[in-house]
């Protein structure tokens, strides 16, 4: 059974740099079918001027699964959203919220919360250009901002460009004297103003992003009025936990597999990989977390940590830690 972009919006995992590549989106769709997984960030540029379409790379079964765009010049972003869109994925969202240094110089990310009027721009151009649903993810503010006034503004100038589904990190952003670790952490999280903009916002589908660490915390901002919430590095560090509860908790539907059962699938794919070339450890790093707060779990992490690395390791490495775990 398909499901839409917006119906998997209800629960979605986070675009995280370094953490949410293909290898990465195939191991959490094993355990969620509903889940809407987003791509790491990627360069508009790298994409228009460097032809870099292997970062679109991705496996049919990672349907419904949307594509992360950084940038801030409108043409760009329109020819890339169209490239995106030719790939198959099933939404184009732009990052506004992304506070890295790297980001920064290239004027995009969460430094676009100060411009609403170029951001209006930019996502009219890629829905000009592209068939799929054009998204937003930003932070409530940088800087010196007043959340109070800036976010609802920002809501009101880009939706009457034609975005109609937004995800909000609840958080404000420093653009200067926090790491973007620190701005992942240290900046409160005003969930209360998110509501809020849900109530004066109700045409928009809004998602919470931030703090969010357990499928009961996800429920509760459901149930205060929000469509959506997006989990970030909960999801990541203890994937099993997090995710293969997602389709029962909050899409009625049942089939929810082990992690053992988890680890069997994922098989064939990182035999496939290594048969392309690829090593093991591109897909290990991602399941460390698999067996998080069970017995047996350091002696798993341990095990593909010190391991998957060398070379000629191949799948049987998993089998092998597998039977550690007892």
């Amino acid at each position: 059974m398909t499901i839409s972009p917006t119906e998997a919006a209800t629960f979605s995992v986070a675009p995280m740099m370094e953490w949410t590549d293909r290898h990465c989106r195939f191991l959490h769709r094993q355990l969620s079918g509903c889940a809407l997984l987003y791509t790491e960030m990627v360069a508009a540029a790298a994409l228009v001027r460097g032809g870099a379409r292997h970062l679109l790379a991705f496996d049919p079964v990672e349907h419904p699964v949307a594509v992360q765009l950084g940038g801030a010049e409108p043409a760009e972003l329109a020819v890339a959203a169209r490239i995106c869109a030719g790939e198959g994925y099933d939404e184009v969202n732009l990052n506004v919220g992304c506070p890295s240094d790297r980001v920064q110089s290239g004027s995009f990310g969460a430094v676009l919360m100060k411009s609403p009027a170029l951001v209006a721009e930019c996502v009219a151009a890629m829905q000009a250009a592209c068939p799929v649903e054009v998204t937003v993810k930003c932070r409530i503010g940088v800087d010196g901002q007043d959340p109070e006034e800036v976010l609802p503004a920002f809501l009101e100038t880009v939706s009457q460009a034609g975005v109609r589904r937004f995800a909000i990190h609840a958080r404000k952003a420093w653009l200067q004297g926090l790491s973007p670790k620190q701005n992942r952490e240290v900046p409160p999280l005003r969930y209360a103003l998110v509501y809020r903009m849900k109530r004066e916002f109700p045409h928009l589908h809004l998602s919470l992003n931030g703090g969010v660490e357990t499928l009961a915390e996800a429920r509760e901002h459901l149930d205060a009025g929000m469509d959506g919430v997006m989990v970030g590095r909960a999801a990541y560090r203890r994937p099993a936990e997090i995710l293969a509860g997602v389709d029962a908790a909050f899409f009625g539907r049942s089939g929810q597999r082990s992690p053992e059962e988890v680890v069997r699938a994922m098989l064939p794919y990182a035999e496939a990989h290594l048969a392309a070339g690829g090593r093991l450890h591109e897909i290990t790093r991602h399941m460390l977390g698999l067996f998080s707060g069970r017995p047996g779990a350091r002696i798993w992490r341990r095990m593909l940590s010190e391991e998957a690395c060398r070379k000629g390791a191949g799948p049987e490495l998993l089998e092998r830690a597998l039977e550690a775990l007892g």
